[in-house]
């Protein structure tokens, strides 16, 4: 197993993680992506940890809290031998202050998530998204005393704009509080805006990308592709208003080239998007998420092993899209601001 090192903080984590949105089934969404109960969780945790994938990453949203309950239930027993990443910032509940970065929705978020999971601290803390009604220094010093205190060893966000982080990163240094190290990011083959102002924010400020939703929302698992109905049990009937907006016809100019690689590697369609991600700069660790068996060793196969330069350049001008202004402006200037490659 590779491990690579998040931000500057010196901590190394696995290049894959289980992310646990399928474990619970807790309401009608989530139902969608997966149902799975307390035995099949520790099978999951079972099967990564024998192949070397010792990250979880859940959140206080899945399923109302019960993937992170069955995610502490999995591991029990082996905390030293896990690392445990979960976000809070979204609704957990009906009142007014149940929503939010402040320190209010934060101390009760973060108190909430160590119960359930069942642990003393909590190895990576991430915001789910932005507050723009709490100052970040607010929000900065309630996870600088949480790290003060031992609950919570690597800060993080995710879903944040490039000036929501580059925001926060600066009072972190204004103010001498702990920094984001980690940016949970979506982030695909058919989802590469992350690319624009991100991946070179993240590349100058040395924060990490942990990667969610790598097969584009269910879109690049290899069971869609042109002139094929979609499959009984895909998450997209009820979910796909939900995830990133994706033409149909770009999805399918994008698994052509991977269908075209898949048979050149011999690997599935999975594993090239995952493998294609692991090659790409600032990534320091990609979540795949599985309903069962079957798809957790599919995901696996992602390792070991990696494309070729043609292959990567093949993928890369099937999902290259124009670019929004002002980063088509500032491409033919490459000369003193460089892309990232």
């Amino acid at each position: 197993m590779e491990y690579r090192i998040l931000g500057e903080t010196g901590f190394k984590v696995p290049v894959l993680s289980l992310g646990t949105a399928t474990f619970g089934g807790g309401n009608d969404f989530f139902k969608e992506w997966g149902s799975t109960d307390t035995d099949g969780a520790r099978r999951l945790v079972d099967i990564a940890l024998e192949a070397g994938v010792s990250m979880f990453d859940s959140a206080d949203v899945y399923s109302d809290g019960l993937a992170e309950e069955l995610l502490g239930k999995a591991i029990a027993g082996r905390r030293g031998q896990v690392i445990v990443s979960t976000k809070g910032t979204f609704r957990t509940g009906s009142g007014p202050n149940q929503v939010g970065s402040s320190r209010h929705h934060l101390s009760d978020a973060i108190h909430a998530s160590l119960k359930r999971l069942n642990t003393d601290y909590i190895d990576i803390y991430q915001l789910h998204g932005f507050d723009a009604l709490t100052r970040v220094e607010e929000t900065l010093r309630t996870l600088d005393d949480f790290v003060s205190a031992g609950k919570i060893r690597v800060v993080g966000c995710s879903n944040f704009s490039g000036w929501h982080l580059m925001k926060s990163l600066a009072a972190s240094d204004r103010e001498g509080l702990v920094r984001h190290s980690v940016n949970q990011t979506y982030y695909s083959l058919i989802g590469r805006d992350y690319e624009h102002e991100l991946m070179p924010l993240a590349l100058d400020q040395q924060v990490s990308a942990i990667v969610w939703s790598p097969l584009g929302w269910g879109r690049l698992t290899g069971k869609i592709r042109r002139g094929s109905a979609l499959p009984a049990t895909s998450r997209l009937h009820k979910t796909a208003d939900a995830g990133p907006p994706v033409s149909d016809e770009y999805v399918y100019q994008v698994v052509d080239a991977l269908d075209a690689v898949a048979k050149e590697t011999g690997k599935t369609v999975a594993q090239i998007a995952l493998n294609w991600l692991l090659q790409r700069p600032t990534v320091a660790n990609v979540i795949v998420g599985a309903r069962n068996e079957t798809q957790l060793h599919d995901n696996l196969g992602a390792l070991g092993w990696s494309l070729n330069a043609a292959q990567m350049a093949q993928l890369d001008q099937a999902s290259t899209r124009p670019l929004p202004y002002p980063y088509w402006h500032q491409s033919g200037f490459a000369e003193r601001n460089p892309a990232p490659v």
